[in-house]
């Protein structure tokens, strides 16, 4: 009975671990002091409820709780799960009630104190501690135990039904100690190995935006050299004519510049409420010459009239964007629509096309850096853009089937911000 019992308690004190495991992954043990130590604190007191009782004795693992707690969770969740044994412990009883307080409080001495230097440890070096620290409760306890049973007046007795108990009560305990340090240590590092990817992911990142940073504005800035290096050589009049072509490299360059800044961070500066149906006539107004000229037809289906509120120059470049690529990406006598659809809560603007469309492949990549269907695309315009209208509060989503067409569709709050 009592190894099914301590068993069973195994099981009980590695639930929390587990809990932070699945539930918790983002803040380890030791960030969430409170809440592990009141984990913990159950999981003791469950322990102690549902422990073995023999000769008025309580045999349980409850001090496994406590250990861990205190050097994993620091002293504070120590002294949490200490005083949920010592409420347990109350409210249990017995004649041994004093002697349990004192065994309590004084096997917490030793986790608690080490706590503060045990994270200086590397792993095996926790591990060690933590079982050497797993003995200072047991020696605490046994010198309870033979004290209560020495003032008892039946030592020999108790000395005589303690002694089979007291050698399978500290295997289990030892044992239990060791999973469940090496499933924290398992957590631990899988956390910190989570870290060091998401660390190498963002190093990797910066790489690659410092690299297409210095190719696409070198481009611009080398054609400017050429002709100011031809203008230096031509005649005065002569060199005036590269000027306006100067003047282009160096705005392409700029405008290269802000879309990398919006990339970084969307500014919604000038916030006001306008009508959202105007403002996509006005973009397909603006955007049919493209059109014209790719010998595409562009279709409007603005039915309904709806306000929202958010940054007009921001938006309107964002859907620009995503009409232009729709132009792009259709062949000549294809078909471009753009449709806005007002909701209660939201309003829907759905861009199509019947262009050569993507495979899934290409899809799934849509909106990362770098990436773009385009012979000469960055993906930077569709990465911008995607930021503008999440900024917004909205989102976008791409369908697309290959030689069939694609659509996106962006929702946005109708009061956005």
């Amino acid at each position: 009975m009592l190894t099914e019992k301590l068993l069973l308690h195994v099981l009980v004190n590695m639930a929390p671990v587990l809990f932070f495991s699945i539930l918790l992954d983002k803040k380890g043990i030791n960030n969430r002091p409170v809440l592990f130590g009141v984990l913990q604190g159950i999981v003791g007191a469950t322990c102690l409820f549902f422990s073995y009782n023999s000769s008025g004795l309580f045999w349980d693992l409850r001090y496994v709780a406590l250990t861990i707690a205190a050097l994993y969770g620091g002293p504070l969740s120590g002294l949490i799960t200490l005083l949920f044994l010592l409420i347990a412990r109350a409210i249990l009883g017995g004649d041994a009630l004093y002697f349990g307080f004192v065994s309590c409080i004084l096997s917490s001495i030793g986790p608690i104190i080490m706590s503060k230097w045990f994270w200086c440890f590397r792993k095996k070096g926790r591990l060690l501690i933590a079982l050497l620290i797993g003995l200072w409760p047991m020696i605490v306890q046994f010198t309870i135990l033979f004290s209560y049973l020495y003032f008892k007046g039946n030592s020999a007795l108790g000395i005589e039904i303690t002694v089979p108990l007291i050698g399978v009560f500290v295997c289990i305990e030892m044992v239990a100690m060791i999973l469940v340090v090496l499933l924290i240590e398992t957590v631990v590092e899988k956390d910190l190995m989570q870290q060091e990817i998401q660390r190498a992911e963002k190093l990797n990142t910066i790489g690659e935006l410092a690299a297409s940073i210095a190719h696409e504005v070198r481009n611009p800035l080398t054609v400017v050299k050429g002709f100011l290096q031809l203008m230096q050589k031509s005649e005065e009049k002569k060199g005036l004519e590269y000027l306006p072509l100067v003047l282009s490299e160096l705005g392409r360059a700029e405008v290269i510049i802000n879309d990398f800044l919006n990339f970084a961070k969307p500014q919604l500066d000038k916030v006001e409420e306008f009508p959202l149906d105007k403002l996509l006539i006005d973009i397909v107004t603006l955007i049919e010459p493209l059109a014209v000229k790719q010998n595409v037809t562009l279709i409007q289906d603005i039915n309904s009239e709806v306000s929202i509120v958010t940054d007009r120059n921001q938006l309107k470049q964002a859907l620009l964007n995503f009409v232009k690529n729709a132009i792009e990406a259709t062949s000549a006598e294809g078909k471009v629509t753009v449709s806005m659809f007002g909701k209660k809560d939201e309003v829907e603007i759905i861009i199509k096309d019947n262009g050569k469309g993507m495979t899934k492949e290409q899809l799934a990549r849509i909106g990362t850096l770098f990436y773009s269907t385009k012979e000469k695309g960055t993906g930077l315009g569709t990465t911008v853009s995607i930021r503008i209208i999440e900024a917004m509060g909205g989102t976008v989503q791409f369908e697309s089937e290959q030689n069939i067409g694609t659509i996106v569709t962006i929702k946005l709050p109708v009061n956005s911000t």
